[in-house]
């Protein structure tokens, strides 16, 4: 049955939308108290509702990009401790060059086998420098992005490391005449040397990406902050808002009860 089926007074009535206007009022704080948001959807307030929905849209995609600098930080962190154990290596077959000039033939053999083990440890250690399939050390490259729409990066170039690429020759002659030692020795000064330049290429690279994921950690925050700015809800100012609401919720029940007691009044008249 329809509310319009039953005839209420007029004060009874102004009372008893009072009291549900309270208790949307009352909803309307418990929620806000609950999420600690003023603005829960567009309804409570569009403009403030949809400028917070991009601040948090734009600081999501900027968190997904400070995942991909991150892991092109261990890209480069790979190819470093590859470089590392390369010019390891290659101090010790400069080593063996510097003992094969002072050695007879035999013992030169020798040690142009060992600079051949050394090699190819080398080439190995080269390939096993990759990150996620990109080697920087196998002139793999790997382009980053900084910003949402990728319209600022950066493109990480890697180089050949192996003995091809530095180059490192094999051991001419087995070493039997100090002309070839000197070769080979020249070859590792020199590949030692492009491993160096090599390595503060990088190293400005990680400096640059470092910087990137410190300003997007920055940003990030700045945008879920003015989110919050634009939706939080003021904890003392609707907990005093709720009381209000029940210390008037206590008053229209109170004035409901005088005007039902004002229609039964008209009842003693026919007692």
């Amino acid at each position: 049955m329809a509310n319009t089926d039953i005839t209420l007074a007029g004060g009874m009535r102004a009372n008893l939308v009072n009291l549900q206007l309270i208790a949307m009022l009352q909803g309307r704080t418990t929620e806000r108290l609950a999420s600690g948001k003023r603005v829960n959807s567009a309804i409570d307030d569009p403009s403030a509702y949809f400028a917070a929905q991009n601040h948090v849209s734009r600081a999501n995609d900027l968190t997904a990009r400070k995942t991909e600098i991150g892991e092109a930080i261990q890209l480069i962190k790979a190819a470093t401790e590859g470089i590392d154990g390369i010019v390891s290596l290659i101090q010790q077959m400069k080593g063996l060059a510097a003992s094969a000039k002072s050695a007879n033939a035999a013992d030169r053999a020798t040690l142009a086998t060992q600079f051949g083990a050394l090699r190819t440890q080398l080439d190995q250690l080269a390939v096993d420098s990759s990150y996620k399939g990109t080697n920087l050390l196998q002139s793999g490259t790997l382009t980053v992005s900084f910003n949402e729409d990728g319209s600022s990066s950066i493109t990480l170039t890697g180089f050949d490391a192996d003995t091809s690429g530095l180059p490192i020759a094999a051991a001419a002659n087995t070493w039997q005449l100090d002309a070839n030692i000197d070769a080979a020795t020249t070859e590792l000064d020199a590949a030692l040397t492009s491993l160096r330049t090599q390595a503060a290429t990088l190293s400005s690279n990680n400096g640059v990406m470092t910087t990137r994921q410190a300003f997007i950690t920055n940003m990030v925050n700045t945008l879920s902050e003015g989110a919050s700015n634009l939706t939080a809800a003021d904890s003392n100012e609707e907990g005093a808002n709720m009381l209000a609401l029940q210390t008037r919720q206590q008053l229209g029940m109170v004035a409901l009860q005088l005007s039902s007691q004002a229609q039964q009044s008209i009842l003693r008249l026919f007692g």
